[in-house]
Formats: structure tokens, sequence, C-alpha cells
């Protein structure tokens, strides 16, 4: 896979010390699962640190360790090293590097809601006539997305990867490394507000995937989005555009929900059929329908595989737990997936209630209580009971329950737990009712319709 002389050179390293064999089988983060003849990093994270592992990386047969210039562990003569300066920007020196030898197309997929679905879907439709790579479940950050790309090899067709961020930097940091040619942007939302500000702030950091394209370079945009929008209108990029509400190279028409399903036709062509609940959902479809069309995928071909996809776990998913209907939505929370959360709770046609366990939104900055409070209000619309778990959640539904109509359709929790005893011992669903989950991942309301 590497030689020694193309990591020195990667990682611009002006210290290293070469032994034995020039080439190595692979890179790997992790002593637990490192092959023989495999290159270690020893990437320091939040809450571990590679260098203390060198030992067993080089028990399991690592014969090359790239390490921390600052490390003072004495390393066997056998074994290659290499000296850097960071060994988390070193994982994605050697990922570029590699990236740089295949001449495949990439599509990098980001967004404030949707990618991770996005992406999966678009592997799933191209794969049925490509050899495509993908990250692995939400594996979208520096470390994620390098281990992804460094899985290239010379069968591969296409790769399909989703870029993360809640730092300004982040975007550009993995376009560099990635160089996608294809750029999917689902939406602009407020997320990560703590650190992005504003909605300008999140634009500018999701749209700059668009700077780092290569050549030729193509972008899929949200013309629903008005964010977006303006790009699309303003023409100053080259770009195929999808919505339902507002006019679109990729449009999707006549959209109905039927047990469970998302059904819908693309530009008056054939019926589309999404094995989940949400209008959102066809926004995926749309953006994988522009893409498969692209490498010459037909529609029939892209409706017939999609009939078959399977959606990432925790978003929005329907499921029952003892003999009760949810609506799984516990990955993750801010203001704009809880909207499309609440419109899919609206859209379900049930016959009885509808219940609504709300969770805190975290990283949201200054507007957190307005946000939190514009949620309730919107939820106390949709849901004939409201029960919150969390401190943000809870002071907005007491402010929301001021004017005393809805007092008793709300309950406030402080854990999952007392939320599920509340749920269960209390509201005691019946068949007829729906309850939707939603809360950011932190808050742990999986656990809630889990064994």
């Amino acid at each position: 896979m590497f030689n020694f002389s193309e990591l020195v050179l990667a990682t611009k390293a002006s210290r290293f010390y070469k032994a034995g064999s020039d080439k190595f089988g692979g890179i790997s983060i992790d002593s637990r699962t490192i092959k023989r003849n495999e290159v270690f990093i020893a990437i320091k994270g939040d809450n571990f640190d590679g260098h203390d592992y060198i030992e067993s990386a080089i028990k399991s047969g690592s014969s090359c360790i790239i390490l921390s210039k600052s490390c003072v562990k004495k390393i066997p003569s056998r074994i290659s090293r290499i000296y850097v300066q960071d060994t988390v920007l070193s994982l994605g020196d050697v990922a570029r590097f590699w990236r740089n030898k295949f001449t495949i197309p990439v599509i990098g997929v980001t967004g404030s809601n949707g990618k991770t679905t996005t992406k999966d879907m678009l592997a799933w439709v191209l794969g049925s006539k490509f050899k495509v790579l993908k990250n692995e479940g939400t594996k979208n950050n520096h470390i994620g997305l390098p281990m992804t790309l460094l899985k290239l090899n010379n069968s591969y067709e296409i790769a399909v990867v989703e870029l993360g961020t809640n730092h300004f930097g982040e975007i550009s940091y993995l376009s560099g490394i990635a160089r996608p040619n294809i750029a999917v942007i689902t939406n602009i939302g407020p997320s990560h507000l703590e650190f992005f500000k504003d909605l300008n702030g999140v634009f500018d950091e999701k749209t700059s995937l668009l700077k780092y394209l290569n050549r030729p370079a193509l972008s899929i945009l949200n013309a629903d989005d008005p964010y977006l929008k303006k790009l699309l209108i303003k023409k100053n990029i080259s770009g195929i555009s999808v919505g339902i509400r507002n006019q679109a190279d990729f449009n999707a028409l006549r959209i109905r929900m039927l047990k469970g399903k998302v059904l819908f036709a693309v530009n008056y062509r054939l019926e589309f059929t999404l094995g989940a609940i949400g209008e959102h959902n066809v926004y995926n479809a749309l953006f994988t329908v522009a893409a498969a069309r692209i490498f010459g995928i037909s529609y029939e071909d892209c409706a017939r595989r999609m009939r078959s996809f399977v959606f990432p776990p925790a978003r929005l998913q329907l499921t029952e737990f003892q003999g009760i209907k949810f609506i799984d939505d516990t990955y993750n929370s801010n203001p704009l997936s809880f909207k499309i959360a609440l419109d899919t709770l609206a859209s379900c046609g049930n016959k009885g209630k509808k219940i609504l366990i709300m969770g805190d939104m975290l990283e949201l900055g200054k507007e957190n209580e307005l946000f939190h409070f514009n949620a309730v209000s919107q939820a106390l619309r949709v849901c004939d009971v409201l029960i919150t778990v969390g401190r943000h959640s809870r002071l907005a539904a007491k402010n929301a329950s001021l004017n005393k109509s809805r007092i008793n359709d709300i309950i406030n929790c402080f854990t999952a737990q007392e939320a599920a005893k509340v749920l269960f011992e209390r509201i005691l669903p019946k068949q007829n009712d729906i309850v939707l989950v939603k809360g950011s991942r932190a808050m742990g309301l999986e656990s809630i319709f889990k064994k």
C-alpha cells in the first residue's frame, strides 16, 4: 500500500528512521485490530492517547510508527518511525496523499440535516451499477473521513463521503482531503450555533465545500432552502437543483404517505416508494436520483433500488415496543430537524393521541431559550401530550404553559428514565396512539423504548 518514502513525503516529516521493509500493508490507528506490517499512527483524542498503545501495536505486528515529535518513548531499532508535529493532522495528510492516487469520482455530502441518510441512499443506488466506497455510519470527521479514504483501492469506481462539522474550517479541511468532484448540500439549518453564531455562519461553513471541488466539478443543491436557493439564482456555480415546492431540475410530485411509506413521482415520471415516513426523505431521494442520473442510472433502476433501501436507525424510524407505536428520532436534534419530526408526527393520520417526548437540543448558543420556546409552542399545536426531558425543554414548557390552556397536557421530567415511567405508568398509550421521541443524542432518549 505505502512505502516509507511516500509516508515521509505525505507527512512532510523532517525526522524519521527507516528499518527493515520499505513497504507496508496499510494504516491503522487501533492497536487492537492492527495487522502485521501495518503502519500505526498514534493519534491523540479527547479521551485517549495512541502513544500509550505503541508497545501493543508493535507486539501485534506493526513495523512502522508515526508518532509525535514530543514523544520520548524508546522504540525498538527494528521498527521504522516517523516523527511529526501533530499525528491527527498527519493522518489527514496520509489520507490526502492516498486519495490523490485515484481518479475515481468522489461525491461529498454535507448539510444541517439528512446528510447520513442521503449518503447511504446514494451509495446504495449507485451500488447497483458500481462498486462504491462510503463512510460507515457517521464517521464523517477528521478521523473518520481519512480512515474511510484510506480504504480506497483499484476495485472502487465511486466514493460517497459524508462531511460533518461543528466548528469553522472543518468542511474546508475535510474537502481538502477528499477532493470531491460533486457536492451535495442538503440544507442550511440552525445546528451547532454555539460555534457558528447564526445561520449565515452555518451557510458559510457548509458551502465552503463548493470552493474545494476537484474538476470536473458539479453541485446538487436544495432549491427549497432559502440560503441555497440564492446560490442557484446567482448561477455562479455549476449546479443541479432539487425541490418539492420550488421549480427545480428534479422535482417531486404527488407526495403521499401510505402505511408507513412515502410515495412520490419525479419529474412526472414513474412512482417511487421509500420504506420510511416523512416528506424530508423525499429530498434525500431527489439528491440520489440527481446523482444517479449523472452516472447513467435510469429512473426505473433508481426506483427499483430505492424500494429496498434500509434507512439508518433512530432517524424518524417507525418501531413498536410493548405494543406501542413509536417514531424513533433520537439520533440528534436541532430546530430544523425538530420541525421536520413534528411535521411527520402531524401527517401520521393515527386515530389516537399524538404524544411527544422532547429532549433538549444542544449547542444552540445565545438563542437557546428562544429556540426551545418556539419548539414547545410548535409541539403544542401538534401533540396531545408533551413530555419534556432536560432543563431547557422544561423551562420552555413552563413558559409556554403560562396561559394555562394546555398546562395539564405537559409533564416535565429530569431524565429519560423518569419520562419512560411517566409514559408507561401514567399516560398509558393505547393501540391507536403514537409516540414521537426526539432529542439530542446526549439526552439518551432511546432508552425509553429499548429493553
